[in-house]
């Protein structure tokens, strides 16, 4: 099943089903479909990963009963796009896993790694699609990173491989924002400039994980058969200004280490809990490995997706003061 969280017509967090591209909304599951009301769709997707079992079965069961009662389809530039696992649910955890692909570890001049090489994010980071993404004050080197998000469904704790596939609940798209600057790439710094190798600041800050609206079910995809996962720059000035710009190409196959592999090996020390998220790595392309390296400005558009599962796309702006307290 694909989900599609969305803000209803009272400002209201809500998710819906995506039937043939269009949006059978919550409501809709409620009036016509006879939802069950413990699946509160108000409450968001993470929500009903931690307090309801068996929550998709019956959302299912009322998109069905709603489509047969004539239940209408909504467009979906009617209804403005959430990140489908947003801030403040219960999810405790966002879990990255840099250079997992051989190809982006090959264009940075590394070696593979033995073990996924781990660090984290926090709730801050999440924007949703059309959202801005914030070039803080003290960075010129913002880049993008194309990942496939694992949704936890269960709490996993010191589960094996074999396990590892029962505690998916399900799969978004997501950009790893990097301020390559700080995080201390060489090909980022200016003259005179020094990294401070701060990789929780360089891909930490406020607005730096756009999380698309699109939430989709095992049943629909597998990761380890290979889903096409791309991302392009849209310039916002200059001779090609409005054009998508393929910036990464790659199969969600070429993973160092799969997903089920990922959960296992962070599960070992890290309880995995219903709503936490892992972005399981990034294909060759980025900017900052171009030659010469390609950064995202203002007014730039950076567009990431995944096959099978959707997109998610944002505007890039500088800071300023008018945005105090506002994230």
């Amino acid at each position: 099943m694909r989900l599609y969280a969305y803000e209803d017509r009272y400002g209201d967090e809500r998710f819906g089903v995506l039937v043939l591209g269009r949006l059978l909304t919550g409501a809709q599951l409620e009036k016509r479909g006879g939802l069950d009301p413990a699946v509160d769709t108000h409450m968001g997707i993470a929500f009903q990963l931690a307090f309801q079992d068996d929550w998709v079965a019956e959302v299912a069961r009322a998109a069905r009963r709603a489509l047969k009662h004539g239940a209408p389809l909504l467009d979906l530039d009617a209804r403005r796009p959430l990140a489908a696992i947003g801030p403040g649910g219960p999810g405790e955890k966002i879990v990255c896993a840099g250079l997992n692909y051989a190809d982006h570890v090959s264009e940075g001049g590394r070696t593979a790694p033995e073990r996924p090489m781990l660090f984290a994010k926090f709730a801050n980071a999440i924007v949703g699609d059309g959202d801005a993404i914030i070039r803080p004050p003290g960075t010129h080197a913002l880049d993008l990173e194309v990942e496939l998000g694992v949704v936890m469904g269960g709490s996993a704790r010191r589960v094996t491989t074999e396990e590892a596939a029962a505690y998916v609940a399900g799969y978004v798209v997501v950009n790893d924002v990097s301020a390559r600057d700080w995080q201390g790439n060489p090909q980022a710094l200016r003259e005179g400039q020094k990294g401070d190798g701060q990789w929780l600041r360089a891909k930490g800050s406020d607005t730096f994980l756009p999380v698309g609206p699109v939430f989709v079910t095992p049943d629909e995809v597998d990761p380890a058969v290979g889903l096409q996962i791309r991302s392009w720059r849209i310039p916002g000035q200059g001779p090609d200004a409005g054009t998508p710009v393929l910036m990464q190409d790659g199969s969600t196959r070429s993973m160092l280490f799969p997903v089920a592999q990922l959960i296992s090996i962070i599960s070992q020390q890290v309880t995995l809990r219903p709503g936490d998220i892992i972005a399981t790595g990034t294909p060759a392309g980025v900017g900052v490995f171009r030659d010469p390296p390609v950064f995202l400005e203002p007014g730039d558009r950076v567009r990431c997706e995944i096959e099978g599962i959707g997109a998610v796309e944002n505007p890039i702006v500088d800071w300023t003061d008018d945005q105090r307290g506002d994230i």
